[in-house]
């Protein structure tokens, strides 16, 4: 019998401070009560609420490792306009 494999979703959560936080996992609806819960990475813990404003689904997590690492190293600005044009925008 085959496990069926959960896919890998690379995410960007705005915290409450309107910061962004760029992350992937393969349970998104999981990781996104941790991080609500203040137990998800260091990062959004002191910058409770956060929301999710994109996601993108990838093959496997190194796709999702490479794709988090290239949208790390993006300006505000591009991250925004990736929000925007996936149609999540954040107020």
């Amino acid at each position: 019998m085959a496990i069926a494999e959960k896919r890998w979703v690379l995410y960007m959560l705005e915290c409450g401070d309107s910061t962004l936080y760029t992350g992937i996992t393969n349970d998104l609806k999981q990781r996104l009560k941790r991080h609500q819960a203040g137990k998800g990475a260091r990062y959004t813990r002191g910058r409770l609420p956060v929301k999710l404003v994109y996601i993108e689904h990838c093959k496997n997590r190194g796709v999702a490792l490479r794709k988090e690492h290239t949208l790390k190293r993006y300006c505000r600005t591009v991250k925004r306009a990736l929000i925007e044009k996936a149609g999540m925008c954040a107020p």
